[in-house]
């Protein structure tokens, strides 16, 4: 049978000539290449106008494109089946660029079918054209699985009937057909449709909801009105069959033709109005029937009639062509059925998005038209026309069709969305109650006052939607406790259920959420890591501190018989070094995650370590002031409490003290400080007066060395120990009096490191003031560093001051031709006439080459006193 169809539709084509062959070439529609085609019919325009002439009809209302050899003419273009068309082209490049297909890719041929039937029929028929064909026309083949078409699935139509229609022919092929509109009852049957889906419910599930409705409502005298078409007689049937079930009493019924065009729709109106006055005591209304009949039928009606509640069929229910309407603000009520949609955020956005060149527009018929309808330099308001218009069931709808089709290529080894039709091919979404609001030109579908469930057959009617999870619901003073609005749980709160009166708390200490939560998540832990790019730093400059100390230390203990590292201070030189070398890998314990012991230890550590450092610093700084005291009395008491080795122990004694008062009173711990997303892991520095104790002390000890230091910072350069001890000093004071303030102030992770830079510029300070230039002297200035150089460096130094000439020329050479005779004067500054910084250069020579008993180096030494006097003369 189905092959004699074939050969019936080959046949016309031979009697049409080339006509029905190049059909294709005078339907305007959207078409894109691809492996697989997919075909799709919407009604971009409202109405055909058929004529008998080669010309277009004079309205102007007529601007669209016609078909077929200009015999009818498509005209008022629809909004909402062009975001149909958008729609099914947004819908198959999001698959195209996605991974649903792999490699295959989705091609689209769509074409307009005017709302009218035998439109949508010539459109099907490019459609069933041979795949790789020479010619748009059918061939004839011996079987239909030998025949395969062009177009491998189509999406569409709208109405019922288009729907029928293109169906019986789609079904000589059994190619398949997903409807996004199309709901009459009809449609179900698999025998006369086999191959026909749809991603809306059947009209027996509407019609059974809207008797429901009025049964609840306690409406028990309705009437009916219906187009004379499969979808209103059949619609109409099915809600009288159900109401009557309901014992809902059916006052009139009452048909009106199918076609505008028809000569007896006046006639038929004026029936149906004349019973709408008879029927005084009705006043709700139920109508399957399409916005141009409803348009028309309003335009016939007084206000007394149209104060009536309508109930609108899904059809006419989110009409913005019937919203638009002069006369509808005197209609009372109208409550509409619509089918459930879904999230249209991203297809908004592929709206608001659309291009507008030159070349996009030649490839989109439609989207051209469109906008060749705006008018010249509009109006944002005016250009947001087809975000207002736009039908958002039509849309997700439409992009049900277009996923179910992708999903039916075989999945192989890729993930596919399930979306199932029940044995009769359709999917039960249920539908959605909308009230609308009439006086304005846009319709509100925001407005849903209830929900039908067609699993459970029950009206969900709430004044309120259902507060989701992560939500709770507020009531207003005053409002019913019914009417309330969704309210999302503020951070820290969660709802792990729907319509909650109020959200829980979560723990703060170990759990947070994010606003609008359902469940509270745990913190995490935050430190400050071995992998954060600022303790990385920080540790590499730590690791070069040490590595520097390591360094000095070789190159001093190399040149341990040089003047330089001699007049250094000996063994004390070498105490300071390791107190630094301990001072930089202590630094190394702020990092990392905190423990008790390790809270404790690095604290412990720093203050040991540098107080000891000081120590050694002060007792340089202390032979200063030994050298520029002049009071005998004192001078000997000064010497006799001159005890390198007893003032380092003092000192670094007392810090020990502080250290173990600090452990038994409050010691530092490991500390958890709730954040707002995070628990913080840090060190509590337990008792802060004990903390600022031992901080202070190590500060007083400094500014003794400073002060010491400072009074002999003029002495010879390179060999003048107070000057680098005046800066190195200086620079721990101005890190320590910036640490404070940013300590205080700073939170968070990052409080450990503000203490390890200032441990590291303290240590660096040091270190660069003290020991650096000293290797510099070693290492690149080798003949500044012998006793010749020495001596030459204090005689030119004496030689720039009057009273150290003077001093020197009381000075013999016999008086200094031995070393005991150059000490007695360094040790009795009471015996020589001279300023204080003669003192000290004495007690460099003494310790550079006091102990040196060689006849040719006593020489030398009797030489650098003869230059004096030479100078003195």
């Amino acid at each position: 049978m189905a092959f004699l169809s074939i050969h019936y539709i080959y046949f016309s084509c031979l009697i049409s000539g080339a006509a029905l062959c190049d059909m294709s070439r005078s339907f305007n529609g959207v078409k894109a290449r691809g492996d697989i085609i997919i075909g799709g019919l919407f009604p971009v325009h409202e109405k055909v106008i058929y004529t008998t002439g080669q010309e277009k009809p004079e309205p102007l209302a007529c601007e669209a494109f016609y078909l077929y050899h200009h015999l009818q003419f498509c005209c008022r273009f629809d909004i909402a089946g062009f975001s149909g068309v958008l729609s099914m082209i947004y819908a198959i490049e999001m698959i195209n660029n996605s991974s649903l297909l792999g490699d295959i890719r989705l091609g689209y041929e769509i074409y307009d079918t005017c709302a009218e039937v035998t439109t949508a029929v010539r459109a099907t028929m490019n459609f069933i054209v041979k795949s790789n064909s020479s010619k748009d026309c059918l061939e004839p083949e011996c079987t239909n699985s030998e025949y395969i078409p062009k177009v491998k699935a189509v999406v569409g139509a709208s109405y019922s009937e288009n729907s029928m229609a293109v169906a019986r022919v789609l079904n000589l092929l059994l190619m398949t057909q997903v409807s996004y509109s199309s709901s009459a009852e009809i449609l179900s049957d698999k025998v006369r449709f086999p191959a026909f889906l749809r991603t809306v419910p059947k009209d027996s599930y509407q019609t059974r909801a809207i008797a429901k409705l009025v049964k609840r409502s306690g409406w028990n005298w309705v009437g009916t009105i219906a187009t004379d078409d499969d979808y209103g007689q059949a619609a109409i049937d099915s809600f009288i069959s159900q109401a009557t079930e309901l014992n809902i009493c059916i006052a009139f019924k009452q048909i009106i033709p199918a076609y505008l065009s028809d000569k007896t729709i006046d006639k038929r109106i004026n029936e149906t109005i004349k019973t709408l006055y008879k029927e005084t005591k009705v006043k709700v209304i139920v109508v399957f029937a399409k916005p141009k009949h409803m348009i028309k039928l309003f335009s016939f009606l007084d206000k007394a009639a149209m104060s009536k509640i309508w109930i609108a069929s899904d059809s006419w229910s989110t009409s913005s062509e019937v919203a638009k309407f002069p006369g509808i603000k005197d209609v009372k009520n109208i409550i509409g059925f619509m089918f459930k949609g879904g999230n249209l955020t991203s297809f908004s956005n592929f709206l608001k998005n659309l291009p507008t060149n030159e070349e996009y527009l030649n490839e989109n018929v439609f989207l051209k038209e469109f906008m060749d309808l705006l008018p010249i330099g509009a109006s944002e308001d005016e250009r947001d026309i087809l975000m207002k218009n736009f039908r958002p069931g039509i849309a997700y709808r439409t992009l049900l069709a277009v996923v179910a089709i992708a999903n039916g290529i075989p999945c192989n080894e890729r993930k596919c969305q399930n979306i199932s039709f029940d044995s009769s091919g359709d999917t039960n979404l249920g539908y959605q109650i909308v009230m609308w609001k009439t006086g304005n030109e846009t319709l509100n579908l925001q407005n849903v006052v209830a929900e039908y469930d067609i699993e459970n057959d029950n009206i969900v009617s709430n004044c309120s939607d259902t507060c989701n999870k992560g939500q709770f619901k507020k009531t207003a003073e005053g409002q019913h406790t019914c009417c309330y609005e969704c309210i999302n749980c503020t951070e820290n709160q969660y709802s792990n259920n729907t319509d909650m009166d109020q959200c829980l708390s979560c723990d703060t200490n170990k759990e947070w959420s994010s606003p609008g939560s359902a469940r509270c998540s745990l913190k995490s832990l935050e430190y400050f890591t071995w992998d954060n790019g600022f303790a990385i730093v920080l540790l590499v400059l730590a690791s070069l501190g040490a590595m520097f100390v390591i360094v000095t230390t070789i190159i001093f203990v190399r040149c341990r018989d040089t003047p330089i590292v001699k007049a250094s201070g000996g063994t004390i030189c070498y105490v300071i070094l390791f107190c630094l070398l301990c001072s930089f890998f202590n630094s190394g314990l702020f990092v990392g995650k905190p423990c008790d012991i390790l809270c404790k230890i690095r604290q412990m550590a720093f203050g040991l370590s540098f107080t000891c450092c000081v120590s050694c610093i002060l007792v340089k700084s202390l032979k200063i002031i030994l050298a520029f005291n002049f009071n005998p009395s004192l001078q000997n008491i000064l010497r006799k409490a001159y005890k390198p080795v007893l003032i380092i122990v003092c000192c670094t004694g007392i810090q020990i003290i502080i250290c173990i008062t600090w452990l038994i009173i409050y010691s530092p711990h490991e500390e958890r400080v709730p954040m707002p997303n995070t628990i913080l892991l840090q060190c509590n520095e337990g008792s802060n007066v004990v903390f600022g104790l031992m901080l202070g002390y190590i500060a007083l000890l400094a500014m003794i060395c400073f002060i010491c230091a400072f009074k002999g910072r003029k002495l010879p350069e390179n060999y003048n120990e107070a000057k680098f001890i005046t800066f190195g000093m200086l620079i721990y004071f101005i890190a320590w009096v910036i640490f404070v303030p940013i300590y205080v102030t700073t939170k968070g992770k990052y409080l450990q490191a503000v203490e390890m830079v200032v441990i590291l510029i303290s240590n660096y300070g040091i270190l660069c003031c003290h020991f650096f230039p000293k290797c510099y002297v070693i290492l690149f200035k080798k003949d500044h560093n012998t006793k010749d150089a020495f001596l030459q460096k204090i005689f030119e130094y004496s030689s720039r001051s009057a009273s150290r000439i003077s001093a020197c020329s009381i000075l013999s050479t016999d008086s200094l031709s031995s070393p005991k005779t150059l000490m007695f004067y360094a040790n009795s500054p009471s015996q020589v006439n001279s300023d204080r910084s003669n003192i000290y250069i004495f007690e460099s020579c003494k310790e550079a080459i006091g102990k040196e008993k060689d006849n040719g180096r006593l020489w030398n030494r009797n030489k650098f006193v003869r230059r004096k006097r030479m100078a003195s003369v």
